[in-house]
């Protein structure tokens, strides 16, 4: 919830934006409505997982109501709702397998061998059985 405090003609008015629903879409065609934001990974709250490998752009939606108070008074609800899109949040799915590795040779923790550069070949394909989830 956010709260914005401002004055009108004098008078001191806050409004609030209330979240009510979170909409994912994942950039694979499919799209997930939750009323709960998820959490930080590791949590599994909201999760997904992709058919194909590749870059994918993420965005949420996220629909607000709308309260006001005028000096200190109880809140008066504000009819209809308004959706704030993020911006994409590109995402890089990767299916990987165990493979022997020589434990000699140390890792360059400074370069992800396992993501290539973003381009029109490591694009993620659309999900052929993509749909909606409500969590």
């Amino acid at each position: 919830m956010q709260t914005l405090q401002t004055e009108v003609l004098g008078t001191p008015v806050a409004v609030r934006a209330i979240p009510t629903s979170y909409q994912w879409d994942l950039g694979d065609g499919n799209t997930i409505t939750t009323s709960e934001p998820g959490k930080p990974y590791p949590s599994e709250e909201v999760s997904a997982k992709y058919s194909g490998e590749g870059w994918y752009d993420v965005t949420l939606t996220t629909t607000f109501a709308g309260q006001f108070s005028v000096d200190g008074g109880e809140w008066q609800d504000i009819d209809g709702t308004i959706e704030v899109a993020s911006e994409p949040i590109a995402l890089y799915s990767k299916s990987l397998e165990s493979r022997l590795v020589n434990g000699d040779v140390p890792v360059d923790e400074d370069e992800d061998p396992w993501v290539p550069e973003r381009s029109p070949e490591t694009e993620g394909p659309q999900d052929p059985d993509a749909r909606h989830r409500e969590i």
